[in-house]
C-alpha cells in the first residue's frame, strides 16, 4: 500500500438514487416512501426555464415540510453557467433547514467549479450558523469533466460522489448516440471467420472506459461511484444488465428516473446473500488464523490474502448497513 491515506468520504447506503424534478411535488411525498436510498430533488435538466424559480420554492418547502424519514436528500442546482445556479445555492441553503444532506452540481467541468460552490456553501453555512455540514455529488457528463476528473475529485473535503452523465457526456464527446445509457448496435467486433466461413459479431459497452474512468477517480480519493440514468425504463432487463455491468465494475449505486427502476436498482447493488455468508466466513477464519499465530489464511482450499479481508470488510459493513434500514 502506498504511505498515503485515503480518507473515505461520509458513509451512507447509495445504492439507488431516485430523480425527482423539482417542478412536480406530487412527488415528492412517494419518492420520500420509495424504497430509493437517496432522493435528489432536481433544479436543473428537467426543469423548463419558466419554471425555475417556483421549483426552488416547491424545493425549500418540501425540505421543510416532507417527512423524509431516513433518506438522504439531495439537491441538484443548475450549472455554473446559468443564472440560477447561485439563487439555487442561496435560497435552498438559507432557507431549506437542517434537512438538506448534499447539493449535487451538474456538468462539474474543473476543480474550480468544486472550489466555488464550497465556498458559497461555507460562507453561508456559517451565517446561519448551520449545524449539519452539507456534502457534496458531482456529475461527470462533459469531455472538460472527465479530462479533469482526478483534480475535480479531490478539489473539497465535502466531496462524496461522482456520478456518471451518460447524456450529457454523449452530447459533449459527440458520440454517434441519441439515447441515453445502454448499448448502441454499432458498437461491436466482428470475430475472425471459423473454418466454414463464418463470423460472430459482439456488442460492446461503449461507456465503459468513462465508468471505469469514475470509479479510479472516485475511489482513489475515498468517494462512491455512482452510475447514471437508463433512459427506457421500460426494460428492466435491460437496465439490470447496465446496472450489473456498473456494479461489476466497482459502482455501488446507480439513478433511478422511474420509480420502476428502484426494486431493480436495490437488488442489484445489494450483495447476495451467498456473497455476504462467504465474506463472513472470510472474516471469521482471519480471526481464528490470528488466535492460532498463523500468518496465512486459508479457505476453501484457497489462500486469503488482505484485499480479498479488505473486500470482505466492506461487504459486511454494506450489507449491515441495509439491514439496518430494514
Amino acid at each position: 500500500m502506498s504511505f498515503k491515506t485515503v480518507e473515505p468520504a461520509t458513509t451512507r447506503l447509495n445504492r439507488c438514487e431516485l430523480a425527482v424534478p423539482g417542478s412536480s411535488p406530487r412527488m415528492f411525498a412517494k419518492a420520500a416512501a420509495s424504497d430509493a436510498d437517496v432522493v435528489f430533488l432536481d433544479l436543473e435538466d428537467s426543469v423548463s426555464p419558466d419554471d425555475k424559480a417556483e421549483a426552488r420554492k416547491n424545493v425549500i418547502g418540501a425540505l421543510r415540510d416532507v417527512d423524509w424519514g431516513d433518506k438522504t436528500v439531495s439537491v441538484r442546482i443548475n450549472g455554473l453557467d446559468t443564472h440560477y445556479m447561485y439563487r439555487d445555492i442561496v435560497d435552498v441553503v438559507e432557507q431549506g433547514g437542517e434537512r438538506l444532506d448534499l447539493i449535487m452540481i451538474p456538468k462539474v467541468g474543473t476543480a474550480s467549479d468544486v472550489y466555488a460552490v464550497d465556498m458559497l456553501i461555507t460562507q453561508i453555512e456559517t451565517a446561519i450558523g448551520r449545524k449539519k455540514r452539507i456534502g457534496l455529488e458531482m456529475i461527470i457528463e462533459t469531455a472538460l469533466g472527465m479530462q479533469n476528473i482526478g483534480e475535480i475529485a479531490a478539489a473539497s473535503p465535502r466531496n462524496e460522489s461522482l456520478h456518471f452523465g451518460v447524456a450529457d457526456y454523449s452530447a459533449s464527446t459527440r458520440a454517434r448516440t441519441t439515447g441515453i445509457g445502454g448499448p448502441n448496435p454499432l458498437y461491436g467486433v466482428l470475430t475472425d471467420p471459423d473454418d466454414a466461413g463464418r463470423r460472430e459479431y459482439h456488442w460492446g459497452d461503449m461507456w465503459h472506459y468513462a465508468i471505469s474512468r469514475m470509479v479510479v477517480a472516485a475511489r482513489a480519493n475515498g468517494l462512491r461511484p455512482i452510475d447514471g440514468p437508463f433512459g427506457d425504463f421500460s426494460d428492466e432487463a435491460g437496465f439490470r444488465a447496465h446496472a450489473n455491468r456498473a456494479a461489476i465494475l466497482g459502482c455501488e449505486g446507480k439513478w433511478a428516473i422511474h420509480p420502476k427502476q428502484i426494486g431493480p436498482t436495490n437488488e442489484v447493488m445489494t450483495p447476495a446473500v451467498a456473497e455476504v455468508e462467504k465474506a463472513r466466513r472470510i472474516l471469521a477464519a482471519m480471526e481464528q488464523a490470528k488466535r492460532d499465530g498463523q500468518g496465512a489464511v486459508a479457505l476453501d482450499g484457497k489462500l486469503i490474502d488482505l484485499a480479498s479481508i479488505r473486500q470482505a470488510e466492506a461487504m459486511v459493513a454494506q450489507a449491515e448497513a441495509i439491514a439496518a434500514r430494514g
